[in-house]
C-alpha cells in the first residue's frame, strides 16, 4: 500500500483483526483490571462473559470489585527481554575508526536500555519495528528508536518488508476530529502526509501546516512538498518478528506474541484463582457474635456497638436463660495449599506454552543455590527460545546498525566506511569462578588448550593484546615458557 487514499476505512480491514488481537494482549501486558473488563465485556459473547473472571458484570454497581490481576503476562515479557539483553550482545565491525564511531554511538544513544524496552514490548505485541532517524536539533547523530506495531501498516516481500506507514493520532480541539500523521518509509525516501478524519475515517489530507505537532516538517520536506531523500537506498526501518510463524496467519510474515499459544484463558484462571484465595482471606478474618447485652446502645436510630476494650457490661432486662452469655468467634479455614498448588500448576503450563522453563518464574529452585550447570540445564527451555528469539534480533538491528552509519556518513559528515555489523548474543549463562576454574583445570590436565585459550575463557572481554601479555606472564612464572636457544647453546 502507498499512502491511504482519502475517506478509507479506519484503521484497514485487512489489519483490523491482527489489531484486534494486538489490543488484548496489549490489555493483558499493562495489567490493568478496567482495560480487561472493558475488553472482555465487548468482545466476548454474552453466554461466554460469565466464564470469564473479567468478562463478568458486577450486579450491585456500588459494591467494590474484589478482583484482583496476578501480572504474569508482564513478567513472561519482561523475562524474555531479560534473557536477550540484560547483557549488552557483541557489536563488532572491521574497521578501526567505524568501530570507535558505533562504541559511540551505541553508548550515547542508550542503545540497551532501548533494546530491553523494545525486546519486552515485542514479547507481548507479536514483534516491534527499528526506526532511524534524525533531529539535528536534539543530537548530532542518527537516532534508532523503536515503532509499535499497532500503529504500523508494514508491506512485505518475499517476506522481506519493502515498506511501512507508520501512524499516530494527534490532539484534535474538536471531539468528532482526528488528526492522523503517516510517516511513511520507502526506499531511499520518507514521506510525511497529515490526514483530517473521525474515528472510524482516514478522512482528507491536509497541509502539515495545518496542525502545530507537524507544522515542523513541512520546513525539511523536498521540492515536492511531502517527502524527505534520505541519500541511501537501504530502507531506515526493520522488523524485529518476536517469533515466527504466525499460527493464526500462516501466510503472513508477522510475528507472533509469547501470549499467542493461547495463553489468555489461563491468565483468566490464574486471576480467578488468586482472587478465590484472597476471598478466603478477607472472609476468614476473625468476626465475634455477641450477646445483646454485651451491647452498648447508641441512641434511637444509631444502633448498637461493641467495645472490645470494656471490662464491665451493663445487661439489658433479659432473661439470662434466653440471652445466653456466650461471645462466640466466627472464623473461616483458609484453603491455602489448595489455592497455592493450583496457582503454581497455572504459571507452570503457561510458562512451559510460552517457551520458558519454570526455573525462569522461581519455580523448582526451593532456594538451593546451584551450579552454572544444573542452572543452565534446568532453563534449558529458555535458553533455546533465547536462541530463536536472538536469531530475529540479530538481523533487524544489524540492519539498522549499518543504516545508522550510512546515515551518519551522508548527513553529518562523518569520516569512517560504513560496514554491516556482525551481532553476537552471549551464553546467557554466567558461570561461578570456582565453575570456571575446574573447568579450565581439567582442559589444562588434558593438554587440550593453550595457555592462550585459558586466558581467553577466564576474560572474554579482554582483546587479543591483553589476553597475549597475560598468556605470555603466565608461562614465564610456570618456566613453560620455550627456552631461549642462544643460552641454552653457549659458545
Amino acid at each position: 500500500m502507498a499512502l491511504p487514499a482519502d475517506n478509507t476505512p479506519w484503521p484497514p480491514p485487512e489489519w483490523a483483526e491482527h489489531y484486534k488481537r494486538m489490543a488484548l494482549d496489549d490489555a493483558w501486558y499493562a495489567g490493568d483490571g478496567r482495560r480487561l473488563a472493558r475488553i472482555y465485556g465487548h468482545q466476548t459473547p454474552p453466554a461466554e462473559r460469565r466464564f470469564k473472571l473479567w468478562g463478568r458484570r458486577s450486579q450491585e454497581q456500588h459494591r467494590k470489585d474484589h478482583r484482583l490481576h496476578v501480572p504474569l503476562p508482564g513478567d513472561i515479557a519482561s523475562t524474555s527481554a531479560d534473557l536477550l539483553f540484560a547483557e549488552m550482545p557483541t557489536i563488532k565491525v572491521s574497521d578501526t575508526a567505524t568501530q570507535e564511531r558505533l562504541d559511540d554511538l551505541l553508548d550515547r544513544g542508550h542503545m540497551q536500555q532501548t533494546l530491553l524496552g523494545a525486546a519486552e514490548q515485542a514479547a507481548a505485541l507479536s514483534g516491534v519495528f527499528l526506526r532511524t532517524t534524525w533531529d539535528a536539533g536534539l543530537a548530532d547523530y542518527p537516532l534508532i528508536t523503536v515503532m509499535q506495531p499497532d500503529s504500523a501498516f508494514p508491506e512485505f516481500r518475499f517476506g522481506m518488508l519493502r515498506a511501512v506507514n507508520f501512524w499516530r493520532e494527534l490532539t484534535a480541539g474538536r471531539d468528532a476530529v482526528v488528526f492522523r500523521h503517516i510517516e511513511r518509509h520507502e526506499s531511499g525516501r520518507i514521506v510525511h502526509a497529515l490526514y483530517q478524519g473521525t474515528a472510524d475515517s482516514i478522512g482528507r489530507t491536509v497541509p502539515l501546516t495545518e496542525h502545530p505537532e507537524t507544522a515542523e516538517l513541512a520546513d525539511s520536506l523536498d521540492a515536492d512538498g511531502q517527502s524527505i531523500t534520505t541519500g541511501i537506498r537501504e530502507l531506515t526501518a526493520s522488523y524485529v518478528p518476536n517469533m515466527l510463524p504466525n499460527r493464526l496467519h500462516r501466510g503472513a510474515p508477522v510475528g507472533r506474541s509469547d501470549y499467542a499459544a493461547p495463553l489468555h484463558d489461563l491468565f483468566d484462571s490464574l486471576d480467578t484463582t488468586w482472587t478465590s484465595w484472597m476471598r478466603d482471606i478477607r472472609l476468614a478474618r476473625g468476626r465475634l457474635i455477641v450477646p445483646d447485652g454485651y451491647l452498648r446502645n447508641d441512641g434511637p436510630g444509631n444502633g448498637a456497638t461493641f467495645d472490645e476494650d470494656a471490662e464491665i457490661f451493663a445487661a439489658l432486662k433479659i432473661p439470662p436463660s434466653e440471652q445466653g452469655g456466650t461471645i462466640t468467634l466466627a472464623q473461616f479455614g483458609i484453603r491455602v495449599t489448595e489455592h497455592q498448588a493450583t496457582c503454581e500448576a497455572i504459571v507452570r503450563q503457561a510458562a512451559q506454552s510460552a517457551g520458558y522453563s519454570a526455573q525462569s518464574f522461581g519455580l523448582d529452585g526451593n532456594g538451593q543455590p546451584i551450579t552454572a550447570t544444573e542452572s543452565d540445564s534446568r532453563d534449558q527451555r529458555s535458553m533455546v527460545t533465547r536462541s530463536k528469539k536472538a536469531g530475529y534480533w540479530r538481523h533487524g538491528l544489524a540492519e539498522q546498525l549499518y543504516v545508522q552509519q550510512l546515515l551518519d556518513v551522508s548527513l553529518f559528515g562523518q569520516r569512517i566506511v560504513p560496514e554491516r555489523p556482525q551481532v553476537e548474543f552471549g551464553s546467557g549463562v554466567a558461570e561461578s569462578m570456582q565453575s570456571t576454574a575446574t573447568t579450565l583445570d581439567l582442559l589444562n590436565r588434558a593438554g587440550a588448550v593453550s595457555a592462550h585459550t585459558r586466558v581467553k575463557i577466564l576474560h572474554p572481554e579482554w582483546d587479543d593484546t591483553a589476553v597475549k601479555a597475560e598468556a605470555a606472564a603466565i608461562l614465564a612464572e610456570t618456566g613453560a615458557a620455550a627456552p631461549d636457544p642462544v643460552s641454552t647453546y653457549p659458545l
